[in-house]
This record gives C-alpha cells, structure tokens and sequence, in this order.
C-alpha cells in the first residue's frame, strides 16, 4: 500500500492543532492507511511547537519541522513538500477546517491511479458551515473567473484541502508562491502540465478559534500574479513542462 503523507502549516494553532493532528491519525490508523503526519511550526510564538513535542514524542507517525524566517504559508507548505517521506502527500489546515473522513475519499481515489485529488465544496455532496459571506462572493468570483481563463470545469481551484502523488510534486518544482497563493499555483500547474485528477466533494467548516492568516487585501496581487504566470505557460511554453508519458 502507497504511504500518504499528510502536511499542516501551523502558525500560532495552540487551540486546535492537537485536535486536528489526532482526528486525522486516527482516522487514517481507523482505516488502516500507512501514513505520516508532518506539521511545519511556522515560527509559532504561542505554544505550538511545545504541543508538537509531546505529540512527537508520543507517536512515531507524527513528526514535526520548524520553517526557519520569514513565515508565510507558502514557506510553510513548501517547507513540507520538501520533507515528507510519503508516495503522495495531502495539505491540510491546522483549524480541523477539513474532515478526515474526506482525505481517506482522497486517498482511494490515488489508489485508483490519478496523480491529483482536489476537494470541492461546491459541488453535489459537498458543503460549508460558517463560510463568511464576503468570502464567499469572493472565492465564486475568483473561481469563475479561473474556469473561464484556463478553460476547466473544475470550480474550486482555491480550496487548500487537496492530494498530489510524489511525481505530481516534483514535476511543479520550483515553487513561486510565498504565501496563500501557493494554493492556486499547485494545482494551476498540475492541470496546465497535463497531471491527470479527479474532483471529489469534500466539507469545510469555519475555524473556531484563532483567527484566519487569510489577508484578502494583501493576497489580491499575489494571487493574480500566480494566475497570470499559469496562463502564461498554458500559452506560452509550448508543453516544455508538460508530464512525460510512461513508455
């Protein structure tokens, strides 16, 4: 069986990373899935990385590595992508915002033989709580917006909670994003290279405690740069990244 390694960011998640790490090692041990929980301490300044100790110290299965200045979550997530051990790897937020249940519908559809598993909320079977309602205008516009200028069907190409197997990630390298743009530019590269996915519903509820590393004002330009840089190489770069066909 293929070993899914499953990456968390966690800046200043004292109130819900323990939480979160044992519902999704549990339910992957439930399930009897190989697996790895890797959580990147982004230069928390709570007391994360002393909860990270003891979950360590208690289970092989859980590991954790601090991102070294700046922070960000895309150093996060590349900090990560950079040192799982698993054959795929799924991103999952540190706020229990994503339900286990749905990675391990993530991970029988890798077993079937795709390269990517993204998550929708908005289609049948998928579903928000607590979604506020100005992101919510916002995330449709965007991802309308994305549908029609790359040409997918796909329409939530922003949804973190995604699966890539080890040859989808490093067929994207290098990363350009440093922060939550990082969750358009995988995904964006993967369709534009020609990795093969599947989309499945998947839950998302809004965090409970803590606050939200979403800044909408400062991630607008960041986002439409990743996007242009996406369009460019669908247009652009005549397939040179494109994934090689296994012989």
């Amino acid at each position: 069986m293929p070993k899914l390694s499953v990456v968390i960011p966690a800046h200043n998640e004292e109130g819900q990373i323990e939480d979160t790490v044992r519902a999704f090692h549990d339910e992957l041990e439930k399930e009897h899935i190989d697996n790895e929980i890797l959580i990147v301490n982004d230069n928390s300044r709570d007391s994360t990385e002393e909860i990270l100790q003891k979950l360590s110290a208690e289970n092989h299965q859980i590991r954790y590595v601090n991102n070294i200045p700046p922070n960000g979550i895309g150093f996060a997530i590349r900090k990560g992508l950079a040192n799982y051990q698993g054959d795929c790897v799924a991103i999952v937020m540190a706020d229990i915002s994503d339900r286990p249940e749905d990675l391990v519908r993530y991970f029988r559809k890798f077993e079937e033989g795709f390269d990517c598993v993204f998550g929708s909320r908005f289609i049948k079977g998928g579903k928000t709580i607590d979604y506020p309602k100005f992101k919510y205008v916002l995330n449709r516009l965007a991802n309308t917006a994305i549908r029609i200028l790359f040409g997918i069907k796909y329409n939530d190409v922003t949804n973190a909670f995604k699966l890539y197997s080890r040859e989808t990630i490093d067929g994207l390298k290098p990363f350009l994003s440093h922060h939550f743009n990082i969750l358009a530019e995988l995904p964006l590269k993967a369709i534009v290279r020609g990795y093969s996915y599947t989309v499945v519903p998947n839950h998302w509820t809004n965090r409970k405690e803590g606050e939200s590393k979403l800044k909408i004002k400062e991630m607008g330009s960041r986002y439409f740069f990743i996007i242009l840089y996406c369009l460019l190489e669908k247009w652009l770069s005549r397939g040179d990244y494109r994934k090689t066909p296994k012989i």
